[in-house]
């Protein structure tokens, strides 16, 4: 009786070690390429969905299998792109329009307006700020209202 208990024991913990390992943590990717295959499902013969031209889009991953990551994007789209397609996270999108500044601070000189939806391209981030380029500024945005930072 206690062989087939310990069996029991065994066989269960093995498989919820396995369905752990198939659950993926949430983080942020971008992506390496100007052009990514997008597909329905985590394999090359699976048909390609849509595909983004669109380098260091930064994208978010809610699953993961072998090689393969599912991601949604900033407008809700979502699939599966091969991992070396993807890269850590080094860009950020903003979902309201947002005042560049020269310094971490709101009493800073401000140096542009940023629109939403735009592509940045993240140096650092400190808490509530974030250093950014664009192609004609650099700066820093406040990191509220953005697409690409887990809080």
């Amino acid at each position: 009786m206690l062989k087939k208990k310990f069996k029991l024991f065994l066989i269960t913990l093995f498989l919820l070690s396995f369905t752990s390992l198939s659950y993926a943590q949430e983080t942020f990717l971008s992506l390496k390429k100007s052009k990514v295959n997008v597909r329905y499902g985590p394999s090359f013969e699976s048909p390609i969905k849509f595909i983004y031209k669109k380098v260091n889009l930064p994208l978010k991953q809610i699953d993961k299998k072998e090689n393969w990551r599912r991601v949604i994007d900033f407008k809700n789209n979502s699939g599966w792109i091969h991992w070396s397609q993807l890269k850590k996270i080094n860009s950020i999108i903003p979902t309201k329009d947002k005042i560049l500044f020269e310094n971490p601070t709101n009493f800073s000189k401000p140096l542009a307006k940023i629109k939403s939806g735009r592509v940045l391209i993240v140096q650092k981030c400190n808490g509530i700020w974030c250093k950014i380029n664009t192609d004609d500024f650099e700066g820093w945005i406040k990191t509220d209202n953005i697409w690409g930072v887990l809080d």
